[in-house]
């Protein structure tokens, strides 16, 4: 573990050793960065838009990241932003897709004042948020795709400073993609240097090697069944959220595709439609949060892959059940290792059930908004619906912050059975080795459902190999309720879960104590919420078995 966690310690302090040698050079030849005299085309913005978001921006009000930033007209980078995450969603310029609402003379003028104070005050110093690299390729794909809003009625002078400032951020791009983080950030850099070689007028060589760049990263983070390497299914939606604009803007151009953006695009569709419950929400899983349904909507409209979910993804490493109504979802992989499991959780062997319109047991999810101490919280066991030993996580999470979040320890591998048993119900058995370092026991879960879809079952036991356990180990099995799900007692060892509709499913563990606890929902679209969950406890070696079901009751 420590001889792991001391290559990514190195590997880091040199990454960003050559990153400052980079970023000293641009500094140095900035002046001669070659200024376009147009744009070519400004591709579609998929992303939903807000009318209300536009008019706060209107009358100096910044409704970002869950804040709300007054400037009294000013631009909001004259003030002290509220968070790191106000900050992030300004400087990358999302927002500007609201602008849009109304194709108005003040919109626009708003809109340029704005992106003109940032020139002035951030577009000649290559340092701090504004430069951050995801940030930097967000923000030339918003200042690409909202440029009729910017540079309507704009001077010369505004227009020509507006594309020196985005052809050195191209630069910047082209220059910072060896020292990307892998994962999402790379993908979406190679997203925004595609989009501008064919956006900006460029030499036909360098329209080509962003194409083939582009090709690289499908290849290396599209995996074979549509999911992405980092395994969390929200990535594959903000990725297809820029990539289908990006493929009709060389359609409309008639400029040749990257060879894998089209197959790439068909083979991530069905990862979507495996992760969505039947409410329209994406099931929450390393690092996924809430997902808004016009998003979700949008896309699906451009989906040519349709047919019904997968049953399993081998490759990203997730089970799917699905009978009548019902969906239960079930994360049996191994962490991503290294850099990529920046995002991961530990939620081995955790699940998510639906019903139709409504979710009933979830994991916590990823907060969108909040400060990096909750993040991490969500990213424990405790806030996934699985099993905990010993109040500890299943993966464990680097101690240093010039490596923060990196996964360093835990489950390294994952056992999955599926069969029909002879009633009709599709069964799935899993183990992970989490615990078996630290406590000498295996997390082994079964889930059931049965051919109706009114019945799910399960079965959590821990399991000693040789004489590795020395005292007693504890375990909690949770269960997290989605906060619209009413929990309601019903005797010692039974629990009823109704839906605001009036749906109702019984959760019950003949002969243990099954308890309602308090919790914390961290994926809801309006923010951090209070919701409840289900707690069962037993221990290895005295009683190392339960066995839970959840019947449909209304």
């Amino acid at each position: 573990m420590w001889s792991g966690f001391s290559a990514l310690y190195v590997g880091e302090a040199w990454r960003r050793t050559l990153c400052r040698g980079a970023i000293l050079r641009l500094r140095l030849f900035r002046h001669t960065v070659h200024v376009p005299e147009r744009l070519i085309v400004a591709p579609t913005d998929l992303r939903a838009v807000d009318p209300h978001v536009a008019e706060e921006i209107l009358n100096g009000r910044f409704p970002l990241a869950g804040r709300l930033l007054e400037t009294g007209g000013k631009s909001p980078f004259n003030f002290s932003l509220p968070s790191r995450a106000f900050a992030l969603r300004l400087h990358s310029f999302g927002w500007l897709r609201h602008m849009r609402t109304k194709k108005s003379d003040l919109h626009s003028s708003v809109a340029r004042s704005i992106v003109n104070n940032w020139l002035s005050l951030h577009g000649g110093r290559i340092e701090g948020i504004a430069w951050e690299i995801d940030v930097t390729a967000q923000r030339v794909i918003s200042w690409l795709s909202h440029s009729p809003v910017v540079l309507h009625n704009a001077d010369r002078g505004f227009y020509r400073r507006f594309l020196r400032s985005l052809a050195f951020q191209v630069r910047f791009l082209r220059r910072m993609a060896k020292f990307a983080p892998p994962g999402e950030v790379r993908f979406r850099l190679r997203i925004a240097l595609a989009m501008a070689s064919i956006a900006m007028p460029t030499r036909a060589g360098a329209l080509r090697r962003a194409a083939e760049a582009l090709d690289q990263e499908f290849d290396s983070q599209i995996l074979p069944d549509g999911g992405h390497i980092s395994r969390n299914p929200r990535v594959g939606l903000e990725l297809l959220l820029d990539l289908l604009p990006l493929r009709q803007t060389y359609v409309n151009l008639g400029h040749d595709l990257p060879q894998k953006l089209i197959s790439g695009i068909d083979r991530m569709y069905p990862a979507l439609r495996f992760f969505r419950h039947q409410d329209g929400d994406l099931a929450l899983f390393n690092g996924a949060t809430s997902t808004l349904a016009t998003e979700l909507m949008s896309l699906l409209r451009y989906d040519e892959t349709a047919g019904d979910p997968f049953k399993a993804m081998p490759h990203s490493r997730y089970q799917r059940l699905a009978a009548g109504r019902t969906v239960i979802i079930a994360d049996t992989g191994v962490p991503p290792a290294g850099n990529l499991s920046r995002t991961a959780h530990a939620g081995c062997l955790s699940f998510e059930m639906s019903s139709g319109r409504h979710r009933f047991i979830v994991n916590s999810g990823s907060p969108k908004f909040a400060g990096r101490r909750y993040v991490q919280i969500a990213r424990t066991t405790a806030a996934h619906s699985t099993v905990t030993v010993n109040d500890t996580s299943s993966s464990r999470f680097a101690p240093s912050e010039f490596v923060a979040n990196v996964i360093t320890d835990g489950v390294k591998a994952v056992n999955v059975d599926r069969a029909l048993s002879d009633d009709g119900r599709d069964v799935i058995k899993a183990s992970h080795d989490g615990y078996l370092n630290a406590f000498g026991v295996l997390h082994e879960r079964e889930l059931t459902l049965n051919a109706t879809g009114l019945i799910a079952t399960g079965c959590d036991r821990l399991v000693a190999l040789e004489d590795k356990v020395d005292e007693v180990v504890r375990a909690v099995a949770r269960f997290h309720a989605h906060p619209s799900i009413n929990l309601k007692q019903i005797d010692k060892e039974s629990i009823m879960m109704t839906a605001p509709d009036g749906e109702t499913w019984l959760f019950s563990s003949p002969g243990n104590e099954v308890l309602i606890g308090e919790d914390v929902f961290f994926a809801d679209a309006s923010g951090i919420c209070g919701s409840d969950q289900i707690e069962i406890a037993f221990s290895y070696p005295d009683r190392p078995e339960i066995r839970w079901f959840l019947s449909r009751k209304g």
